[in-house]
């Protein structure tokens, strides 16, 4: 009995009349069928402003980023459910685990971005503030806000979960709801995720949509305040980028497409090499992971002439040691492709750029049979290993991309070559130098960078711990120019500001600091009566401030210190050298400055601020002399409240202090914040 798939619109689940058949790309079973029910992308667009957007809003960025971690255990508890329905895919264990655990990886990730480099509220502060007058009341500075619109997430059929996630993580966690639009041929574990996570309850109302089959009018109803992404064919996000509402409003569109990515073999690199087996491996594991079917696999293999027949022949034995079949039979390393209709592209395709002048090396004709009962319905396809001894003859292997286990190797003469045929994909989404030599990589990837969005070079040491060629990860960015869109995804906090509006912010600094919830140097500040490091959490509040009392730095000090610290640097101690320097005196440690400020400003008894972690925006301004006395102002800067508690249950924020510290003249001569954590007041 096959599903019945359904689209999650406006809070509902919708779908009853039966549409297209999804058939199993293993044995060509049904598996599910999409439904022929109309949506109406109105109500849908209305749901996520008037139900979604005031749900995300009512938490800020760190109660958002609590959702996401809830998200990633919930369904890290349940992925045994949706690994049954991705073998219909085709994809192995291995290519599974990838798609859902990499998927709730991304959400994990996302929690930690959110939770420590985002603060509480809706409201980001790229700062410093900057004066814009002489007199200091003028300054400014830039923010960044939730949009307040809706994102639409088009995805691509090869990674189900994972496509999903990686882009709902940070829309989420930017306050924007989202209308996620799977490919039709694997929606079907799309919708199974989204179910779960519909049933998990963790995610406020109107956060996540699901459409299942065509967008329709989705995007006519977009307005300014929107984003739209698109992982797919590079043809189709071309189509995308004019849509004609797009452009008269102006939407953010991201775009991450297909791309003919590429693997060089350094020229230094020797068959006696380990690199030279880590580059075979490399290619091969991008041929047969997920069958070929990854946006980032290696689709040309650039190789030293006089390695050529050495890697052709390391490659083909071990692409004929990859078993292919169905991933239940014990023993297999490669499933299918996703659907027949891919099977046939990818025949096509591979028949294109052997009568533009390819040659195949290896195929179906060197003993393809895949394993399992019913295989010969399913949508399996020969890993395919092609050879191109003149590329920059025929243009067709940088254009023609076959989406599967498919790979051209193709000859260089040189370094400038290898950079030129790198390039030849008019943009690519990444590439993988494997070389021993650092100063080859300095000259290869400077120049080839321009065209690539990521690089990953690859040799014995790196080997231990590399993710590999293919592996997008959270923390970096995900995108190319060009050809592969344009577009950036992922890349730690910067998908989350693609979801937020930058905008300008003039004015006081008073006004500035109350705005940004931050205090900026200039504004006024609240001189309590007790000692900032006295309050608890929630009774701090920003701009709390405390001028410490002064100290007069004596040659003891810098003698005492040069003895704890064993630096006797020859400005701290010699007085000829030092006069003789661009300060003309001697001066003390710029460390010795901070700990004697911390020795004015630190109230010694235990209370609230629990420890010192760190120091931001270190900066030494103006030297401190024998003789000179020094100043500090504390101030509460930023308070961020992370909803954690310590092991006896007493809860616990983050502060940012900012500290500045003068002269006797006033004149500013070192700065910095202090980041603590200070305990909230007990149950």
């Amino acid at each position: 009995m096959t599903t019945q798939l359904q689209s999650f619109i406006a809070g509902q689940w919708l779908g009853k009349q039966s549409g297209q058949i999804l058939r199993s790309a293993i044995n060509g079973k049904p598996v599910a069928q999409t439904h022929a029910d109309a949506i109406d992308f109105g109500e849908a667009v209305h749901f996520a402003r008037s139900v979604g957007l005031p749900a995300l809003m009512k938490l800020d960025f760190q109660q958002r980023a609590e959702r996401l971690k809830a998200l990633a255990k919930y369904l890290n508890e349940h992925k045994e459910v949706l690994y049954a329905i991705s073998a219909h895919t085709g994809a192995t264990r291995a290519d599974s685990w990838i798609d859902i655990e990499g998927g709730a990886g991304t959400l994990f990730a996302y929690f930690g971005i959110g939770s420590n480099e985002l603060p509480s509220g809706n409201l980001v502060h790229e700062g410093p503030a900057f004066p814009l007058g002489k007199k200091g009341g003028f300054a400014g500075t830039h923010i960044l806000v939730p949009r307040g619109g809706v994102a639409v997430h088009i995805n691509a059929f090869n990674f189900p979960v994972w496509g999903l996630l990686e882009k709902f993580a940070p829309s989420f966690l930017a306050g924007m709801p989202c209308i996620a639009k799977p490919a039709t041929s694997t929606s079907y574990l799309t919708e199974a995720a989204v179910r779960l996570i519909q049933q998990s309850g963790i995610l406020p109302e109107g956060s996540l949509q699901l459409v299942v089959g065509s967008t329709g009018d989705l995007l006519d109803r977009l307005n300014g305040a929107d984003v739209v992404t698109f992982t797919g064919s590079a043809d189709t996000a071309a189509s995308l980028r004019v849509h004609p509402n797009l452009v008269r409003h102006s939407i953010p569109f991201n775009a991450e497409a297909d791309s003919l990515n590429c693997a060089i073999l350094g020229e230094d690199v020797t068959p006696d090499d380990q690199e030279f087996d880590l580059f075979v491996k490399e290619v091969a594991r991008e041929m047969t992971s997920k069958a070929g079917q990854k946006c980032t696999a290696i689709r040309r293999a650039i190789v030293p002439r006089k390695h050529m027949d050495a890697v052709a022949e390391k490659l083909r034995a071990r692409l004929a040691a990859t078993v292919v079949g169905d991933p239940s039979v014990e023993g297999v390393r490669m499933g299918a492709l996703a659907s027949q209709a891919q099977q046939l592209d990818v025949a096509e395709r591979v028949n294109m750029l052997l009568q533009a002048g390819a040659v195949q090396l290896f195929g179906a004709a060197d003993g393809f049979a895949p394993k399992g009962e019913g295989v010969e319905q399913g949508a399996f396809f020969a890993p395919t290993l092609l050879a191109c001894e003149q590329p920059f003859a025929i243009d067709a292997v940088h254009d023609i991309e076959a989406f599967g286990p498919v790979s051209t190797l193709m000859a260089y003469d040189d370094r400038e070559e290898a950079i030129a045929l790198a390039q030849r994909g008019k943009g690519s989404l990444v590439g993988t130098l494997v070389t021993r030599d650092p100063q080859l990589a300095a000259r290869i990837i400077t120049v080839a960078a321009a065209t690539h969005g990521r690089w990953h070079i690859l040799e014995r040491e790196a080997a231990v711990e590399s993710t590999g060629h293919g592996s997008p990860l959270p923390v970096l960015k995900h995108g190319g120019p060009g050809r592969a869109g344009g577009g950036e995804e992922l890349g730690g906090l910067r998908a989350v500001k693609h979801y937020l509006q930058r905008a300008a912010l003039q004015g006081s600094p008073t006004m500035l600091a109350a705005v940004t919830g931050e205090h900026v140097r200039g504004a006024k500040v609240n001189e309590t009566a007790v000692h900032p490091f006295r309050s608890y959490f929630e009774d701090l509040k920003i701009g709390d401030s405390l001028l410490t009392h002064r100290r007069t730095v004596g040659e003891a000090d810098i003698v005492a210190f040069g003895g704890i610290s064993g630096d006797y640097f020859y400005m701290h101690f010699d007085e000829v050298a030092a006069k003789e320097s661009p300060f003309g005196k001697r001066i003390a440690h710029g460390y010795f400055v901070l700990s004697a400020a911390a020795g004015l400003f630190v109230s010694p008894a235990p209370g609230p601020v629990l420890a010192n972690y760190g120091l931001d925006t270190l900066r030494f301004i103006k030297p401190v002399g024998i003789g000179d006395t020094i100043q500090a102002r504390l101030t509460a800067k930023r308070k961020i409240d992370r909803n954690k508690k310590d092991a006896n249950g007493q809860g616990q924020g983050v502060v940012a202090w900012d500290v500045e510290i003068t002269n006797q003249l006033g004149e500013l001569v070192a700065s910095y914040d202090i980041l603590t954590l200070v305990a909230k007041r007990p149950a």
